[in-house]
């Protein structure tokens, strides 16, 4: 059964439906096709083509095997993305159209993961949509996004939000509007992964929350049951806040100011999907990033190790919004 739905303020038609996307809106258009075919019908998905090998991950699975390697394949200058389970991502080079060829054993929503995640920051970026990686949640009316390296809790800290009762635009991948003067958050998709522990810090259990897929302990936080908001609309990004990594301190560290040109530094070395751009598009995106860091708020925060204080954490973060709308409006 195809699926219509908006993601990432795009309009999408899945051949098949995917549960992480039941219940979202349908849109007007279509600027997205994502065909999910299983490889037992398909003889050789690369009849006729050749493949420019250009990124191999750094991240290995338990065999040592890296995660994943892309390529350009030629005619045609498409991107393709195999996994090392066997799973193949084709993205034709403009960000239109997504082949997902389905290895032996796995089912629809075993791509969720990968073409929900990493996928989707590559496809925006083919698209000229920046993507920063970072999460991102709603405080007095405003978009919040919540920067970090991984580990440093940017979906954790997004989790405890929304249990908090704080509406969550998207986790990991922010996608942005460029308005020259100003920035809109593009909303993803109503769920927040969590790795088992951090699920357990947040609900007392990691199976209080389900798995993402059989085969991985990754679990996800649904944002459409009740007590929990999805922000469907786009909303304008008013700071960001800069998750440094977790320390043995039992305290919410102070928040502080964050350079500019330091900002810059860390969302350029750590932008979604950087690899798999060219020099043109890099340059773009640094043009962006540099009026980004140049127009809002940037701030800097330490979380506890201890996860038991983590809505002291949120409370910081909201009491620090307030004072720097309230500047912001008195200016």
């Amino acid at each position: 059964m195809a699926l219509n739905c908006i993601v990432y303020g795009l309009g999408f038609q899945f051949n098949t439906a995917l549960d992480a996307l039941s219940g979202l809106s349908e849109p007007e258009k279509i600027d997205v096709y994502v065909d999910i075919i299983d490889t037992s019908a398909v003889t050789n998905v690369s009849a006729g083509l050749t493949a420019e090998e250009f990124y191999i991950s750094s991240d290995c699975d338990k065999e040592g095997v890296p995660e994943f390697r892309a390529a350009r394949l030629h005619p045609g200058g498409n991107l393709r993305v195999v996994y090392s389970d066997g799973l193949v991502f084709d993205l034709n080079a403009h960000g239109r159209q997504v082949s997902v060829y389905l290895p032996a054993g796995q089912i629809v929503d075993d791509v969720a993961p990968a073409l929900l995640g990493p996928m989707m920051g590559v496809l925006l970026r083919l698209r000229g949509i920046a993507c920063l990686h970072a999460s991102a949640v709603v405080i007095a009316g405003r978009a919040i996004g919540l920067v970090g390296i991984s580990g440093a809790g940017k979906s954790t800290t997004a989790a405890a939000f929304a249990r908090l009762g704080y509406p969550v635009l998207t986790d990991d991948v922010l996608a942005l509007t460029d308005c020259v003067d100003h920035f809109l958050v593009r909303p993803a998709y109503p769920r927040i992964r969590l790795w088992p522990q951090s699920a357990a810090g947040l609900f007392g259990s990691a199976d209080a929350l389900p798995r993402m897929m059989p085969s991985w302990d990754k679990r996800f936080l649904s944002l459409q049951q009740p007590g929990y908001q999805f922000q469907s609309e786009s909303l304008r990004l008013a700071a960001l806040y800069f998750l440094a990594p977790r320390g043995e301190s039992s305290h919410v560290s102070a928040i502080e100011a964050v350079n500019p040109a330091e900002a810059l530094m860390t969302l350029v070395s750590d932008s979604f999907a950087t690899n798999f751009q060219d020099k043109p598009r890099r340059a773009a995106e640094f043009d962006l990033l540099s009026r980004l860091v140049a127009t809002i708020p940037l701030r800097s925060i330490s979380a506890p190790d201890n996860l038991a204080r983590i809505d002291d954490l949120c409370s910081a973060i909201v009491q620090d919004v307030r004072v720097q709308c309230a500047t912001a409006e008195a200016h």
